[in-house]
């Protein structure tokens, strides 16, 4: 049993718009799994239809997450039952610190797994695992005080977005082409972050438009995202042969 399984999934705007429309894919514990595609083929709404995003519905299909249909649950369930989704744009939150916000969203993971049941982080313990992950991942620790994204630099966005990954151990990583604007140094701290944790306890799903990030992730399998379909799958060498010819010949593919 997959951790992740989609089954013919589909998904419109509010409006009723279909994106995306009847996609299969499975991702398990140890696997990088990216998902490639033009701009506008519906990469990012399949991002946030399998994260819950209200403002996209599932209108056939199903999601699952360790064999629990997870397709009617909110946003919040999901996280608690480990998905974790890196936005392309993260938002800030101005009156919100980082620390606060780490806090609160682990607090709010241990008590899902917990049965509902308070079970908040010691702070010590907190403190040195934030500081320790800051460090690792190159994450100025002046960040800590600062509001959530608030003044932030593209990278120091990113940075953050994978602090939060390695601070709520996810089991399934959903990767927003969070390769957007960085430049080299900013790219390779995301990268060795998401290769760190992919392993016996976590997959990742890295959507993306350039083979850039792939240069420092190496993934097990790649999708070919095309007019809201998957149009073919391989190994590594599809993410080659993509950056080397582009696009063109799969969007001559009829609907």
């Amino acid at each position: 049993m997959s951790l992740l399984k989609l089954e013919n999934l589909h998904v419109a705007l509010e409006d009723g718009t279909e994106i995306v429309k009847g996609v299969d894919l499975e991702v398990d514990t140890n696997q990088v799994h990216a998902i490639m595609g033009p701009n506008g083929s519906g990469k990012s709404t399949l991002a946030y239809a399998v994260m819950g995003h209200p403002a996209y519905e599932v209108t056939e299909g199903t999601i699952f997450v360790d064999g629990v249909d997870v397709t009617e649950m909110g946003a919040d369930e999901r996280a608690q039952r480990g998905l974790f989704l890196a936005f392309q744009y993260p938002h800030a939150i101005p009156g919100v610190t980082v620390t606060s916000f780490l806090r609160s969203a682990i607090n709010a993971v241990r008590k899902g797994r917990n049965g509902g049941v308070d079970d908040p982080i010691a702070i010590p313990e907190f403190r040195k695992e934030l500081l320790g992950q800051m460090d690792r991942l190159k994450v100025s620790r002046e960040l800590a005080s600062r509001y959530l994204n608030d003044g932030f630099s593209g990278g120091e966005k990113k940075r953050v977005e994978i602090l939060q990954m390695a601070m709520l151990k996810p089991r399934i990583a959903v990767l927003d082409e969070t390769d957007s604007g960085l430049d080299i140094d900013a790219l390779r701290v995301v990268a060795t972050g998401v290769k760190e944790l992919v392993g016996p306890d976590m997959g990742a799903l890295v959507i993306t438009h350039y083979q850039r990030i792939l240069d420092y992730i190496t993934p097990d399998f790649v999708h070919v995202f095309v007019g809201g379909k998957i149009v073919e799958e391989g190994g590594p060498e599809l993410a080659e042969k993509l950056e080397a010819e582009g696009y063109a010949s799969y969007e001559e593919v009829p609907a």
